[in-house]
């Protein structure tokens, strides 16, 4: 890296706390303080600069900062800002930094949920029968509901944390969330039910974060409520699980998840039941427990070619 510094690049008003973790990851890797840039300067409309210097590296200027990097570490960009941050992600493409964050398309793919069925059915990854709803009729959504067999998971096509999310089982509740995300102005999708039910009446599902086709981390989330989002923002209680103990086949439906997206690092959510089934990719997957030495040292260091 010669005195070029590195770059951690994300979100500051995020508050889900990813970036501390990656600046002890960097510091640990690299014996210095990376430099901690807000995107929010670069996405449409901010006063960020992007471009190459002299000696074949990045010169990045934002909030009266100016640093020459050639490794940026990308992360915590909310889902809803993604799209506004596309210009960067090209022109650091476009400028040669090392860096895992730069695949545009590919975080569309992921963000985008729709997009993220279309990936899967283009490329065999095994999920739910899903339907894609944009402003439909009341009678759209009755088919779509119908077509499913009446059981079904309601998400908006671009959320985060589990929010928005419902389980539809009646009519009323398809007209609440029909009335919900219309007043949210979201386009939304519906997937049939994976019957992800332990014996006692538990949702469970696993979490497995997959780094350059392998997987560095798997946790099992365990939600009281059937009724609700099986994820920790909802009340899921998670266990962290050797790759060994995963159920035979999933590790594998992971690994072709992310590389159906086209994501570097990915954070997979899956089911061992209805034959083992993708229900969604994170781009950016939050650490939690031993984050730092399962997830974020082994990503600051795909970045350094360590």
């Amino acid at each position: 890296m010669g005195r070029r510094d590195l770059v951690l690049l994300t979100d500051h008003s995020s508050t889900e706390g990813s970036r501390q973790v990656l600046a002890a990851a960097a510091r640990t890797l690299t014996g210095r303080e990376p430099v901690q840039l807000d995107a929010r300067h670069f996405m449409t409309g901010g006063s960020g600069l992007i471009e190459s210097d002299d000696a074949g590296g990045i010169r990045l200027e934002a909030g009266g900062r100016a640093v020459t990097a050639d490794t940026v570490i990308v992360y915590e960009i909310p889902p809803h800002r993604r799209r506004a941050f596309e210009g960067c992600q090209r022109r650091l493409r476009g400028f040669g930094a090392r860096s895992l964050g730069t695949d545009a398309e590919a975080w569309r793919a992921a963000t985008e949920k729709d997009a993220t069925v279309a990936s899967f059915v283009r490329d065999g990854v095994p999920h739910m029968p899903s339907i894609a709803l944009s402003r439909p009729s009341p009678e759209a959504a009755t088919d779509a509901f119908a077509a499913l067999g009446g059981d079904v998971w309601a998400r908006p096509c671009i959320g985060m944390g589990g929010d928005d999310v419902f389980h539809l089982t009646t009519r009323a509740q398809l007209d609440a969330a029909l009335r919900h995300y219309a007043r949210a102005g979201a386009d939304w999708l519906i997937a049939r039910d994976a019957r992800n039910v332990l014996p006692d009446g538990r949702r469970h599902q696993y979490r497995v974060v997959v780094l350059q086709g392998r997987v560095v981390r798997v946790v099992e989330h365990v939600q009281a409520d059937p009724d609700a989002p099986c994820s920790e923002s909802r009340g899921a209680v998670s266990t962290l699980l050797d790759y060994t103990e995963l159920p035979d086949g999933l590790a594998e439906s992971a690994i072709a998840a992310a590389a159906s997206t086209g994501l570097d690092l990915a954070g997979v959510d899956l089911a061992a039941e209805s034959g083992g089934v993708v229900f969604e990719v994170n781009v950016h997957p939050a650490f939690g427990r031993r984050g730092l030495e399962q997830v974020a040292l082994p990503y600051v260091a795909a970045h350094l070619g360590e």
